[in-house]
């Protein structure tokens, strides 16, 4: 494989993942690079992004409803997105490759990976939600 030319851009859309713990948008990175970067593309923003996953330094989470978004933790772990905010947050379950093994044991070929979503509201939704019921 040919090496990979540096670039700046990259590294700060990397860093700015890597740096931000919401699970950004593109548009959320490409605003949050802008002040360093003032003629990068929003283009650009999207290739590095997708190059940033086939290499294996974030990952991107496609949702059911809204943009695609990124994570800067690749190891395996859970989801949640909150119904009402579409927040994503991580959930760090203990036994994961308890998952797997019953899938495997569950389906007539090769498991190599997955993914698990939950869906629900996040706390900070539950209590805009009770606060407005008392009002």
């Amino acid at each position: 494989m040919a090496t990979m030319k540096y670039s700046r851009q990259r590294e700060s859309i990397r860093d700015f993942v890597h740096s931000c713990h919401e699970h950004p948008t593109a548009d959320m990175v490409y605003a949050g690079i802008r002040e360093e970067f003032p003629n990068i593309s929003l283009g650009t923003v999207y290739r590095n992004l997708s190059l940033l996953v086939e290499l294996g330094e974030i990952t991107k989470i496609s949702t059911d409803s809204g943009p695609d978004r990124f994570d800067c933790n690749t190891k395996p772990h859970s989801h949640f997105i909150c119904t009402q905010c579409q927040c994503i947050r991580d959930i760090e379950l203990p036994d994961t490759e308890y998952i797997e093994k019953m899938a495997a044991e569950n389906f007539d070929g090769e498991i190599i990976s997955h993914v698990t979503t939950f869906y629900g509201i996040c706390k900070d939704c539950l209590r805009k939600n009770s606060f407005k019921k008392e009002a």
